[in-house]
């Protein structure tokens, strides 16, 4: 029987029902309102999230001497007064905006962002606020160096990025001055503080108005607090001018983007909108005797990188002083553009790819799904076949991006197999679109686990049974762990005439790679199948194909002793790029290999660390000190 409610308790739930509804219209609300935050941010983030690749500008009177921009006197490398003397040597006697935005678009970027000051306070334009320091005034160059840029930039069809420093250490009313030393302390001179930040908003005014930057770089906010630096302020002032402006996450995350600095990221950044800020040697602005430059082909692998966690690659070039961009910059972005002007469709628009368990490269999809795309940046052996595991959707047609010559491809199981003629492998990097009739589906993860009994299966390709049996080991399921196999390669005699004589001969030779070897690296550090020894100090990295560039290790924090070719010897030197000193990010490990040594069916490299492997993880950040 239903129990009747005292009248008491009716008349409480009567009197609650109003706002019981009014607290629902309100979620309801707040939930419209979100929803239409998001929808409108996503519109004004598209072209950025379309763009992929831009090219940052460092340019300043720091490459006279060729010392680090700002930092030098900061650091007490030298003194302010001799750093300021570069302005007598800032002539910018051969600038060419026009053939600057012709190479910056021929590299295939969509926008540009250019310094118009860095923290040393030296403004590229004609700002009107109180006692700026100038190229138009101060400088030998005596020109505004940022609009005639920006005028060319907006000619040509690319967004218009300006970089802006929030600190400015030759300011006399700024607070910092180096590290060493303060001018004063905020609390004890506020005015001095509002005099600087009236100087600062007239100039962030100025850009707004005289510029129309469809992007907004701001840099060192870590010096003060989101409240010191006024950043609701700012935002609003810059929306006022242009609402649809985009602001990067650098003032305090008061921005829309993340801007991780030099580290490619290890695994993709939370945030739907990201962009790597990256150097092609170590040096943001010009510096003579910076020579370590990084190739073409680790550039356009980067960007790859890039494009496959859903981001962009905002390269940096460092023009002289005359105002001539460096050879090795120019040749660097003229290789990009052979890449990007062959790979259009793979490129731009693209998002964020499957699962590194997927592929032993790099993917990305079309926004409706329905294309992915793999990047290879090895080409295939002879007759060798891609693997593409754990695929559902059966394929209507594949392409090489690029190219005329026809991909193929077939079905083993749930997996797909492709293949491309020798001819249409790009020397950097291969493209293949893999095209559906609806959004791709994918079977639920498997755990690759291959048994003694399969690898004797006759029916099955050598190179595909040892591509399996790498994803089986990278998965830390040892098919060798319950046989006589011994690290040597002996004890597997009685079995030579049940294997085949390709994988017999290759488990012997590489047998050290599966003695007793377990679980590979998790995902973001290697984009191929890997193990570890027992004591997981040696690291083996299974190596499909021929590699068109050293191959390349990601977030190891670890010291490297010595690397090997497994089961033939050959000892490799590594090449460390991008360890940055100040920096706790580690350097990228790359790794050449010699063409004439590789296995014909899966070459295997041996990484001996200092110690047991430590993996760097953590999210990529701005680098708030380099000293």
């Amino acid at each position: 029987m239903y129990k009747t409610l005292p009248n008491r308790t009716l008349l409480f739930i009567f009197f609650l029902l109003p706002f019981c509804k009014l607290s629902a219209q309100t979620i309801s609300q707040e939930d419209s309102t979100a929803k239409d935050n998001h929808a409108a941010k996503a519109k004004k983030m598209e072209w950025f999230k379309d763009a992929k690749l831009g090219i940052f500008i460092h340019w300043g009177i720091y490459s006279v001497n060729g010392v680090s921009e700002s930092w030098s006197f900061f650091n007490n490398y030298l003194s302010h007064n001799n750093y300021m003397k570069q302005l007598d040597g800032f002539n910018a006697a051969n600038y060419n905006p026009q053939e600057w935005v012709k190479l910056i678009k021929e590299s295939g970027a969509k926008y540009a962002v250019m310094t118009s000051k860095h923290h040393d306070g030296v403004t590229l334009w004609d700002t009107k606020a109180v006692n700026p320091v100038t190229t138009l005034k101060h400088s030998a160059a005596k020109k505004d160096l940022l609009s005639p840029f920006v005028s060319e930039l907006k000619k040509s069809g690319l967004k218009t990025g300006i970089y802006f420093s929030l600190p400015d250490w030759s300011h006399p009313d700024y607070d910092v001055f180096t590290r060493e030393r303060k001018r004063y302390q905020l609390a004890a001179e506020p005015a001095r503080w509002n005099t600087f930040m009236t100087y600062f908003h007239t100039q962030l005014n100025e850009i707004s108005t005289t510029f129309k930057p469809d992007l907004l770089w701001f840099d060192g906010d870590w010096e003060h607090s989101a409240e010191e630096w006024q950043s609701a302020k700012v935002l609003r002032n810059l929306r006022k001018h242009n609402p649809n402006i985009i602001v990067n996450s650098r003032l305090n995350h008061h921005g829309d983007y993340e801007t991780p600095e030099q580290g490619i990221p290890v695994l993709r950044p939370e945030n739907d909108y990201w962009e790597l800020c990256y150097t092609m040697n170590d040096s943001w602005g010009y510096q003579p005797f910076d020579n370590k430059y990084k190739s073409p082909n680790m550039i356009i692998r980067t960007l790859v990188d890039c494009i496959s966690m859903g981001g962009n690659l905002l390269l940096d070039i460092g023009p002289k002083a005359d105002g001539t961009i460096p050879e090795e910059q120019v040749n660097i972005l003229k290789q990009l553009g052979r890449w990007t002007n062959k790979h259009t469709e793979a490129i731009y628009g693209t998002r964020a790819g499957l699962a590194a368990s997927h592929f032993s490269g790099k993917t990305a999809v079309s926004p409706d799904k329905k294309t992915l795309y793999l990047y290879a940046d090895w080409a295939p052996n002879s007759n060798e076949e891609w693997l593409l595991r754990n695929i559902k959707s059966q394929p209507v047609s594949v392409q090489v991006v690029g190219s005329k010559l026809a991909a193929t491809f077939s079905r083993a199981g749930n997996d797909l197999l492709f293949k491309i003629p020798s001819a249409a492998v790009d020397q950097d990097v291969t493209v293949i679109a893999v095209n559906f009739d609806q959004p791709i589906q994918l079977h639920e993860p498997s755990t690759p686990n291959i048994s003694f009994a399969e690898l004797k299966d006759k029916g099955l390709a050598d190179q595909l049974k040892l591509k399996k049996l790498a994803n089986s080991l990278h998965a830390g399921n040892n098919p060798f762990l319950n046989t006589s196999l011994a690290v040597d390669g002996i004890g597997l005699e009685k079995e030579k005439n049940t294997l085949s004589a390709g994988v017999y001969n290759w488990i012997t030779k590489n047998a050290e790679a599966l003695y007793k070897t377990g679980k590979g690296l998790p995902g973001g550090h290697y984009q191929g199948a890997s193990a570890l020894s027992a004591d997981k100090q040696t690291l083996y990295l299974f190596m499909e194909g021929i590699p068109t560039g050293p191959i390349a290790l990601k977030g190891i924090k670890n010291k490297i002793s010595r690397i090997r070719i497994v089961g033939e010897g050959t000892m490799i030197e590594p090449q460390l790029f991008n360890k940055l000193y100040w920096s706790a990010v580690p350097g990228i490990i790359y790794i050449p290999i010699p063409q004439s040594r590789l296995d014909k069916d899966l070459t295997v490299i041996a990484v001996l660390l200092d110690g047991p492997v430590d993996l760097y993880r953590e999210k990529v950040g701005a680098i708030e000190s380099n000293l």
